[in-house]
């Protein structure tokens, strides 16, 4: 943590620059500027750490958050559950990042900047209740679907190789009963057991044959 020794008028505002694993705070005093820096784990020891920092340099405004749907989400619900103002602070923009290099703490600075200065003012979407219970199940079912095509195209892929009474066997056959067949395979030979093998690592638990 980095502090500057200033003036303050005891109203402040915070800036976060969110990433996966760590997020890096700029505190910002409606007269003083910026008065210090702070990096944080993205867990809620982290986040409580954040709330207390930013409280000790007097009436928190608001936070101005960078990727309050994506990195910053998690922090973004537990400073609104903790009753502070959030707001969408945005990327900035990729020219300017060039012209001035990457820096995490400056990104937090220009957020805190953004929010005192009126320009960050977007309020970001709830990630509580039923929205956001149906948006997880979504994202869930679009990765389920996902892996099962890439199974089967693993599956196929396969038979090029398999011997001709075996990609006979499997011609015309469903997506799921393919699956169940070639776990079915029987026979000691190499191909047989790679087969088996394979079908174990990829195939869905609900497409393999019971036991």
């Amino acid at each position: 943590m980095h502090t500057i020794e200033q003036s303050r008028s005891g109203h402040v505002v915070i800036g976060v620059d969110t990433h996966k694993h760590l997020h890096v705070a700029a505190v910002m005093d409606t007269i003083g500027g910026i008065l210090a820096t702070l990096t944080i784990p993205t867990d809620t020891g982290g986040f409580q750490q954040l709330a207390d920092w930013a409280a000790s340099f007097g009436k928190v405004l608001a936070f101005g958050i960078e990727g309050t749907g994506s990195y910053g989400a998690t922090l973004t619900s537990f400073l609104r559950r903790a009753g502070h103002k959030v707001v969408e602070a945005g990327r900035p923009y990729r020219r300017l990042r060039r012209m001035n290099g990457k820096s995490d703490t400056l990104d937090a600075e220009n957020a805190a900047r953004a929010v005192l200065a009126g320009f960050a003012t977007a309020t970001p979407k709830t990630a509580d209740g039923e929205a956001e219970m149906i948006r997880q199940l979504k994202i869930a079912h679009d990765q389920a679907v996902e892996q099962r095509a890439a199974a089967m195209v693993t599956m196929k892929a396969m038979l090029v190789h398999a011997p001709d009474a075996l990609r006979q066997e499997m011609a015309g056959k469903t997506q799921i009963s393919l699956a169940r067949t070639l776990g079915r395979v029987s026979g000691r030979d190499h191909v047989a057991i790679l087969v088996r093998s394979l079908i174990q690592i990829i195939a869905p638990r609900r497409w393999r044959p019971a036991r």
